[in-house]
């Protein structure tokens, strides 16, 4: 296996973890990526979320990439723009790391799926392709700034306690028949019931 970690512009580091590759295996010489976001609420980064579904991911013959970033970082702007350049940057280097261009997902838990769907569903401001992932999975997301939110991460994003500054910040109003398809798991709260596509 080999390890390779970049830091990118907009705040964060991925950490891709990329298979040897066998020239007597063919068939499995290109393969899937997914890139995990973990949680935590916006104020830090869950070792075990990224940990655990990494080794995951490897061992069902994928190749996982981690987005982390600083606590300090995991604020305001950073749902919008800090983890989707990502994407981009895998699909730039496909080639080089044996990923299948077509076949990206992004996979999300808790904070970390709020920035997973914001990946499908915001545009980078200014960017003229947007970076989309080809599929979104999401564990217990935070999704909705209403009635079922998880208040603090929305705090955190909007910087301050009011519900009407942190409503910008909630994405099921933003679902669209053009985003990926998307998996969600976990209960259902901070999921309010509304459909992931609109007729």
């Amino acid at each position: 296996m080999q390890l390779k970690q970049l830091e990118l512009a907009g705040g964060g580091t991925l950490t891709v973890y990329l298979r040897d590759c066998c020239e007597r295996m063919p068939n499995v010489f290109d393969r899937p990526l997914v890139l995990v976001v973990p949680g935590g609420g916006y104020t830090h980064v869950s070792a075990r979320e990224a940990t655990r579904w990494r080794c995951s991911l490897r061992r069902r013959g994928t190749t996982p990439l981690c987005w982390t970033t600083s606590s300090a970082k995991r604020q305001r702007t950073t749902c919008r723009c800090a983890s989707w350049p990502s994407i981009g940057l895998v699909r730039q280097h496909a080639a080089q790391w044996h990923i299948l261009p077509e076949k990206i997902a992004v996979c999300g838990f808790s904070a970390g799926g709020h920035l997973a769907l914001s990946s499908a569903v915001l545009d980078i401001p200014g960017e003229a392709a947007q970076p989309r992932p080809n599929a979104v999975i999401l564990g217990y997301p935070v999704v909705t700034a209403g009635q079922y939110a998880h208040r603090g991460s929305f705090v955190q994003l909007a910087g301050s306690a009011d519900p009407a500054a942190q409503q910008v910040f909630g994405l099921e109003d933003k679902i669209t028949p053009q985003m990926p398809p998307v998996f969600r798991m976990g209960p259902p709260w901070r999921m309010p019931p509304f459909r992931w596509r609109t007729p």
